[in-house]
């Protein structure tokens, strides 16, 4: 059975390539190193999504973002309309850095990214020292797990471990927006 962890447990697995969960605003959600190939697919094998979705990073700040985004492409406008959200649940869809890889964009030249106001969530990234995958804790159709007791009934020794902590208070996991243009892909 996965084990309960801490924040900085949590971040040296994924230091060393595992997959935990974590709680985020609304849901737990699965992170891992988004650099690291095996984690990435490992992650998504255990969700059963396909690489070609794309996922989302989540981050404690910009500045942690900013080698998989491609700032100089965002408009002075643009980017104060991101910032005017962050930190906070709202997901943007920003043009990639071309160094991102694949496993990561999938068959976008976008990247879904987050600066997160989950205190937890948060604190993950500054102990893990970048960005991590936040996808939601579930397998692809079933409802997002939100406690770590229904991560572990859903996925149980296919994560490495539940990082401690309480989701948000958020009912809908994070709205989704074009950076560029506003468009809604999830609200």
């Amino acid at each position: 059975m996965s084990r309960m962890l801490t924040v900085s447990e949590g971040a040296a697995l994924m230091a060393k390539g595992g997959v935990v969960a974590y709680p985020t605003e609304a849901v737990f959600g699965l992170g891992c190193d988004p650099s690291n190939e095996e984690a990435v697919s490992r992650l998504l094998d255990i969700k059963q999504r396909p690489v070609e979705k794309g996922l989302i990073l989540i981050a404690a700040n910009y500045g942690q973002l900013l080698p998989f985004v491609n700032d100089s492409a965002l408009p002075d406008a643009r980017r104060e309309a991101v910032m005017a959200r962050w930190p906070g649940p709202t997901t943007w869809v920003m043009p990639a850095q071309p160094s991102v890889p694949g496993w990561v964009t999938g068959q976008f030249d976008t990247l879904a990214v987050r600066v997160t106001d989950h205190a937890i969530a948060a604190d993950l990234c500054r102990a893990f020292g970048g960005p991590v995958v936040s996808t939601s804790a579930n397998l692809t159709g079933q409802p997002p797990c939100r406690s770590a007791d229904e991560v572990l009934a859903a996925l149980g020794d296919l994560v490495d471990g539940v990082v401690m902590g309480d989701v948000g208070g958020r009912k809908d996991p994070s709205m989704i927006l074009d950076a560029m243009t506003d468009q809604v892909f999830r609200t």
